[in-house]
């Protein structure tokens, strides 16, 4: 088993598409800084259709065609790792949401060779 395995911490940070950090999509930057501190792995998954704190509604209907579809990043690690990247995030990060919940990890391992 892998040292991932068991009671561990899910964070999900959600953002807008259109969002940046220092020139570059911010989602590219924030899944960059996860690599560099050596958390477990990230996902980054793009909504169809979302608000936030604004209201204003982000959809990719092709009438109404956003270009600043909702995006969430998730990262799974130990509380320790998540907490010692969150001030980093913080500074980021201009409007957004970050969450934190408890998740028990089942499967955590590099893909098998074929």
């Amino acid at each position: 088993m892998h040292g991932l395995v068991g009671e561990r911490v899910l964070m999900r940070i959600h953002i807008g598409e259109r969002d940046r950090h220092k020139g570059a999509p911010l989602h590219e930057a924030i899944v960059a800084l996860l690599r560099e501190r050596h958390l477990a792995g990230a996902t980054v998954l793009r909504g169809i259709m979302g608000f936030g704190a604004t209201a204003r509604v982000h959809t990719d209907k092709i009438l109404q065609l956003s270009t600043d579809l909702p995006l969430v990043v998730e990262c799974v690690d130990t509380e320790e790792k998540i907490e010692g990247v969150l001030a980093e995030l913080d500074a980021m990060i201009g409007g957004g949401l970050i969450t934190l919940e408890k998740v028990r990890v089942i499967v955590y391992r590099p893909e098998r060779p074929a």
